[in-house]
């Protein structure tokens, strides 16, 4: 079964009996069998078969050779198809290391000594531990066999492509953490087996710290953290165990809470593609020599169970306050951008077609705050309605609504006798309500807007969104084409965010009217209104009855261009964010969403200036740089292939 890139791990922090060996090895194998079946990666806490709290126990040999013996049975007795990583005490020589052990079927793959070990506050463990510095070999004999005992160890399952490094809890702690390294030597996967005791805000910290971690590393991190089972003689230690990939909480286990199991999964194939894409962070700057192990899990047979929630709209923040604050940060940005184009080409002057729609709605706003912010007059801009055959008057009203809560200059100027003319000069009849006859009144309307600006000596500023460009869905040299577009990079499931959020603060300050009609054009369908409206003055073309869903095409567009996902990919989280749809509706969208995103290239490739916000831009002096005669075939044939 197709597992798609995912790789299924599991903190484990068991309840633990200080020295008693045996004990311990008993509860960890009874763990071990209650695992889900897709687990491949399973994490114990550092020292978790004799405890961590051991303290002067740990120069017994009795406790050390108990710990040897355990990790024999460990290794005999294994049925778990995951790799395992467990903490114990070893000896190599005349030092004593705290390691983290790789078990996978009845192998020991390696033993990972800790680096840093500390000794401050409430922690002496350099009482009993060496560093990794001071081990003779990079071997270390177990059982009759040669076992590689480094920092430096890579364990390499060619099944899912994970590559697993680890670091023992003051390892990560230190400026630059040992996993660094092993990132850039090709480790997506790093487990911390942890022995971190609870004070006050150290919770926050920890997971701040491994967020980021993970973040720049770009690669799943697995920390599990000893448990409160372990002694309170003077500390408290509470298993908060996290599971991170690439910057993102997956899961993460209440503190303070008992023996448990905690779920997750990394993203191997975004981190593969993120280290392609950034791949700056992965320069090496060391000739440290590691030693890789390679292994064979046993494929996924189980369906996919994922731990993350699959957002339906990618672009747009779930949580109310953290959407109507990323909302206001984006107009700022979007009106800085403006402000400052406007500032340097010595420009008091904004000419920007009105339809009454949320795109061009938009475009107002931001260009009222680049006047605001520059102290213009708001009658520099100059906002044009211009009616056609598909005006409706709810959408001419609201334009001129809009015109005057804003107080900018206004213009009305029909194109409909102008269009007609062109019909006439080029032979279209009229009544064939065909692209030519669509696009004759997009050029007509620009080539007015162009005509103003030089007017006006003024600049017109677009209108378009990232989701029009990403389909073409936009009239190559109409309302293609500006002098500047603000919202280039805002894909059309924020627009109607960001119109409503200014609405929101309209109201707080009173603006009641422009509020009002804000709130009506968002609730007005989108449509480019070019065909003749019904008979009750109804909309007549909806874009998404033509295109399918601007939900579906910017879920698509984020995870093809954000995350690089193939079509197959796409479709299961598509089904997983969408679970009320029919996998047919979804996988005819697709189709016209890569058969589009490929034809319409030579669009984007003559697009106006317009400033990147969000992760994703299509501009071809930025982010996205595609030849427009590029081939859809490998993309479609997937997406057929998936019927």
């Amino acid at each position: 079964m197709e597992n798609y890139g995912y790789f299924h791990v599991a903190c484990i922090t068991p309840a633990v009996q200080i020295a008693d060996v045996e004990t311990n090895r008993k509860t960890m194998q009874r763990l071990l069998h209650t695992l889900r079946p897709d687990i491949r990666l399973a994490v114990f806490p550092e020292l978790s078969l004799c405890a961590y709290t051991c303290q002067d126990l740990l120069y017994q040999n009795l406790l050390l050779d108990d710990c040897l013996a355990a990790l024999k049975a460990l290794r005999d007795e294994n049925e778990s198809e995951a790799i395992l990583a467990v903490g114990l005490p070893l000896r190599q020589g005349n030092h004593l290391f705290n390691c983290a052990a790789f078990l996978y079927k009845h192998d020991i793959l390696g033993i990972v000594p800790k680096t840093y070990v500390p000794n401050y506050n409430e922690f002496y463990e350099k009482r009993w531990f060496s560093d990794s510095e001071q081990r003779m070999l990079d071997t270390i004999s177990l059982f009759g066999k040669s076992v590689p005992f480094t920092p430096n160890l890579l364990i390499h399952d060619e099944t899912s492509g994970a590559v697993i490094a680890a670091e023992v809890c003051e390892d990560l702690w230190v400026p630059i953490p040992p996993s660094t390294r092993h990132a850039g030597h090709g480790a997506n996967v790093i487990v911390n087996l942890s022995a971190s005791n609870e004070t006050v805000g150290k919770s926050e910290y920890r997971k701040a710290i491994i967020t980021t971690h993970s973040a720049k590393n770009m690669c799943g991190y697995v920390y599990t953290s000893a448990g409160v089972s372990e002694s309170t003689s003077d500390l408290v230690f509470s298993g908060h165990d996290i599971i991170a990939d690439n910057g993102t909480i997956i899961s993460e286990s209440e503190i303070l809470e008992e023996e448990h199991i905690l779920y997750g999964e990394i993203d191997l194939e975004k981190c593969r593609s993120e280290r392609l894409k950034f791949h700056t962070a992965m320069q090496i700057q060391d000739s440290c020599t590691y030693t890789e192990v390679t292994i064979r899990t046993a494929p996924i047979t189980q369906p996919l169970q994922l731990m993350r929630d699959i957002s339906p709209y990618p672009f747009v923040p779930g949580e109310e306050a953290q959407r109507s604050k990323r909302c206001m940060q984006i107009l700022h940005m979007q009106a800085a951008g403006l402000a400052q184009r406007l500032k340097k080409i010595n420009c008091t002057q904004l000419i920007i077609g009105i339809s009454g729609g949320l795109d061009s709605t938009l475009a107002l706003l931001v260009a009222h705050m680049a006047f605001e912010r520059l102290g213009l007059n708001s009658k520099g801009i100059l906002a044009v309605t211009m009616p056609g055959f598909g005006t409706t008057r709810r959408t001419r009203g609201n334009s001129h609504k809009l015109m005057a809560a804003l107080h900018t200059s206004v213009k009305e100027i029909s194109i409909h006798d102008a269009c007609e003319q062109h019909f006439h000069d080029i032979g279209h009849d009229p009544k064939q309500l065909d692209i030519t006859y669509e696009n004759t009144q997009a050029r007509e309307r620009t080539q007015i807007l162009m005509d103003l600006a030089n007017t006006y000596n003024g600049i017109v500023l677009g209108t378009g969104d990232l989701s029009e460009l990403a389909l073409g869905w936009c009239t190559y040299n109409g309302d293609h084409m500006s002098m500047y577009g603000v919202n280039a990079s805002i894909p059309k499931t924020l627009v109607r965010h960001l119109v409503k959020t200014y609405a929101q603060e309209m109201r707080k300050t009173e603006k009641t009217d422009i509020a009002d009609v804000l709130d009506d054009i968002c609730a007005t369908p989108v449509s480019p209104e070019l065909l003749p409206p019904k008979a009750d003055d109804e909309i007549a073309q909806i874009t998404e009855d033509a295109i399918g869903s601007y939900a579906y095409h910017d879920f698509f567009l984020y995870h093809m261009l954000r995350n690089h996902y193939a079509p197959a990919k796409i479709l299961k989280l598509a089904m997983l964010a969408f679970p009320q749809e029919e996998r047919k509706v979804i996988l005819d969208t697709m189709r016209i969403f890569y058969r589009r995103f490929f034809t319409q290239q030579f669009k984007r490739n003559a697009m106006p200036d317009g400033v990147k916000v969000g992760s994703i831009c299509l501009s071809p002096r930025g982010d996205w740089r595609m030849p427009s005669d590029a081939s859809a075939a490998a993309w479609i044939r997937q997406v057929n292939d998936l019927q």
